[in-house]
């Protein structure tokens, strides 16, 4: 009797097909979901790669700095491992003014805007010191008659301009995202503005004259505190004609060599994250 009951229940139980359109729909799903984890994915491992990898070239050319006094037993230079922390500071303020900012924004917008126009102040008078790093190439630590192989200052001098080089990029990169999202809405379309990019020129302008002031007027990001000495030396250097010209030919050349360089770097960057939309998006 249960074999006939449960035959007569498989005879009464209907099938109903499932509409095409569903089927399609539900795969166009799948695979939207699909290509937004490994495009997710892929972003990810990409930018933990490239953050490793900045951090171990700043890394590598601190330690070449202390293995050039501990191996070939000469004085340790220290201007330049000086030059590789200011070379990464500014990140640092970035970070720490970002947070103070956030923190202040839970209570009052003002203070909060107050702290990052601080902080992008502070920034932008401390950045110079990444791309300095790139006059280290005028070899100026080594001596005559210096124990130390030319090989071996040649790979520390270019791993120092480099990490500067990466440093700079790094910086200008992560303010160029945020100050245009914030200027302009959270989109991609913010960051490829023909605004955000002349700003991004200006600012390379501005690192050319302050690598110019540091290297052949000697003056540091914190001789502001000292305003009128300061005003007073520059000034009487650009009296000269000579000086202006000199000043202008080095800060347009050195802007336009990290101009190209952030087109290549920071362009890969935009276009992951442009691909990143595009996926999430679709």
């Amino acid at each position: 009797m249960l074999s006939v009951r449960a035959g007569a229940h498989r005879a009464t139980r209907r099938s109903y097909p499932i509409p095409a359109q569903n089927i399609q729909t539900a795969a166009a799903q799948s695979r939207n979901e699909t290509a937004e984890r490994r495009g997710g994915g892929a972003a990810t491992l990409e930018g933990m790669l490239f953050v490793t990898g900045v951090i171990a070239l700043n890394l590598y050319a601190a330690v070449l700095v202390v293995l050039r006094a501990l191996v070939y037993r000469t004085r340790l230079y220290r201007p330049m491992l000086w030059n590789v922390w200011l070379s990464v500071l500014p990140v640092f303020i970035l970070l720490a003014g970002f947070i103070a900012g956030a923190i202040l924004m839970q209570f009052d917008a003002l203070p909060a805007r107050v702290a990052w126009i601080a902080t992008g102040i502070v920034w932008l008078l401390l950045l110079p010191n990444a791309s300095y790093l790139i006059t280290e190439l005028n070899f100026s630590h080594r001596e005559e008659d210096d124990p130390v192989p030319l090989w071996y200052d040649i790979v520390l001098v270019i791993t120092l301009a480099m990490s500067g080089v990466v440093n700079t990029v790094v910086n200008v990169l992560i303010v160029h995202i945020i100050a245009s999202i914030v200027v302009f809405g959270d989109s991609l379309d913010a960051i490829t503005r023909p605004a955000s990019w002349i700003a991004v020129a200006c600012v390379l302008l501005l690192l050319g004259l302050g690598m110019y002031l540091g290297r052949y007027l000697r003056l540091n990001s914190w001789d502001v505190k000292h305003p009128i000495g300061f005003a007073r030396k520059v000034l009487a250097h650009f009296r000269s004609r000579q000086h202006l010209l000199a000043c202008a030919g080095f800060s347009v050349t050195y802007a336009i060599f990290l101009g190209l360089i952030y087109l290549i770097v920071g362009g890969l960057a935009i276009d992951g994250m442009s691909a990143l939309e595009l996926a999430r998006s679709s």
